[in-house]
């Protein structure tokens, strides 16, 4: 008999305790609806009990939203699944010909495979300088000192549009909106360095451009001087394959140059200018030119096969690569994993293709394909919509799988929870876990959109509802 009553008393404890929460934070709800800056906007809020996967509250959860960078979930947690945590990018460089008393007569080649870290400044083993000392010390062990033909960059792997569907102008010229080849250096960024004037509302001057060779020509510098610690607001605008373009917006009034950073509009052409770089600098001639698969195949030009393989470049792993992915909001590596899910399960890396195969698998696992609605890998575009039930769904399934723990510790912390946060104009939201106090353990989504007047005002009152899963 003790015993039964005993049961019953937890039993009763924990379910006063879910009410309890349930209470709170559909009264935090509503006093939030009732805030002037989301009138005309809407709150989305879903929280599950993470060892149960029961409800603990939900509203406007099954509607979809602009969730932003927490839209990275879906692809990540598919990634995981679909290419393994151990999975690698490969950069394959080769000759077709043969090589005798130091001259390769013949191509050389080189094939990508969308490595979004090749040239990356994140890993020791990706850099710049130590991939094409890879490179040119592996020329020298196959004794290669002259070529006699072209040096061939296939980037045939992935679709020459390097850009999602539904991405903004405001966006694409930016670093955070860099396109994605099959062969990417650099992050596909590069630096624009300005002198502010003297006062406020002067113009300002580009002093350079970092790295040399991203194939930016002009830009038309409409970049004013703004207050004193202002902060970034300007934007470049220069579309992919392009040479022109222009600057808008405001920098701080400072001294020293200021940074900001653009899209490399052509990433393969950056990678060939370094590797001619390399290669002069080690004193190895070619004979031809640089050559790319994708303009020989516009062009019908032939296009000899590789036949011999001299190095492979490989990437870290994919739950290294999904550590910068979660925690810093790449949004490069979220459309190259989107294609290479596409090249590896079709051949052919499309946006499209991975998308669709992104959802279908969602859709295989209970997430309704409506609540999947997306363009892209990132969440950059406005277009995207998701629910707040599909993103907690994503997150309770990743609890299951082995590889958890590289999954949970990429997820950067906010408000004192591991979160994924999302930010586009009008559209802020947060998704993750948090274990309370009482060691009762959530999963949960918020996502606001068209909210008016200050996001980090947004954010303060987002947290201020998730504060009561503490």
């Amino acid at each position: 008999m003790n015993k039964l009553l005993i049961c019953l008393l937890i039993i009763h404890v924990q379910t006063s305790s879910a009410q309890t929460i349930t209470t709170k934070l559909s009264s935090a709800i509503r006093q939030f609806e009732a805030d002037d800056q989301v009138r005309h906007g809407i709150i989305s809020l879903y929280v599950a009990d993470a060892q149960t996967g029961k409800t603990v509250y939900e509203h406007n959860a099954h509607i979809g939203l602009a969730a932003a960078s927490t839209q990275k979930l879906f692809t990540s947690a598919a990634s995981f699944e679909l290419l393994g945590s151990a999975y690698r990018y490969k950069t394959v460089l080769g000759y077709d010909g043969h090589i005798e008393h130091g001259i390769l007569n013949g191509n050389l080649h080189l094939n990508g495979y969308g490595d979004p870290t090749l040239g990356s400044w994140r890993w020791g083993d990706t850099k710049e300088e130590v991939v094409l000392e890879k490179i040119m010390t592996a020329l020298q062990k196959n004794n290669i000192k002259k070529i006699s033909g072209d040096v061939l960059v296939n980037e045939g792997a992935f679709s020459i549009q390097p850009i999602p569907g539904g991405w903004i102008w405001d966006d694409i010229g930016n670093y955070y909106g860099a396109g994605c080849w099959a062969i990417n250096w650099h992050e596909n960024q590069y630096d624009l360095h300005l002198q502010a004037g003297k006062k406020e509302g002067d113009t300002t001057d580009i002093v350079k451009i970092t790295p040399q060779g991203t194939t930016v020509h002009d830009l038309i510098n409409h970049i004013t001087t703004g207050k004193k610690g202002s902060g970034d607001n300007a934007y470049i605008y220069l579309s992919p394959y392009a040479r022109d373009g222009f600057t808008q917006g405001t920098i701080p009034l400072g001294s020293q140059p200021y940074v900001i950073s653009g899209a490399v509009p052509n990433a393969p052409m950056l990678f060939c200018y370094k590797l001619e770089k390399a290669l002069n600098k080690q004193e190895i001639s070619f004979n031809g030119r640089f050559k790319l698969f994708s303009r020989a195949m516009a062009d019908n030009d032939s296009w000899p096969e590789m036949q011999k393989t001299i190095i492979t470049l490989l990437s870290p792993s994919i739950d290294s690569i999904n550590y910068w992915f979660l925690r810093k909001s790449i949004n490069l590596y979220g459309e190259a994993l989107i294609k290479t899910l596409a090249y590896e399960k079709t051949g052919r890396g499309t946006t499209e293709k991975g998308v669709e195969l992104v959802r279908n698998f969602w859709s295989e696992r209970g997430i309704d394909k409506g609540a999947i609605n997306i363009l892209d890998g990132s969440g950059l575009s406005p277009q995207n919509r998701v629910t707040a039930h599909a993103e907690v769904k994503v997150l309770q399934y990743a609890r299951t799988r082995p590889w958890f723990n590289a999954f949970y510790n990429a997820m950067p912390e906010y408000n004192g929870m591991k979160m994924k946060s999302g930010s586009i104009g009008g559209a802020r939201a947060f998704a993750g876990y948090h274990t309370a106090k009482d060691g009762k353990q959530y999963v949960f989504s918020i996502i606001v959109n068209n909210y008016e007047g200050s996001a980090g005002e947004i954010v303060k009152k987002m947290y201020r509802v998730l504060d009561l899963l503490k």
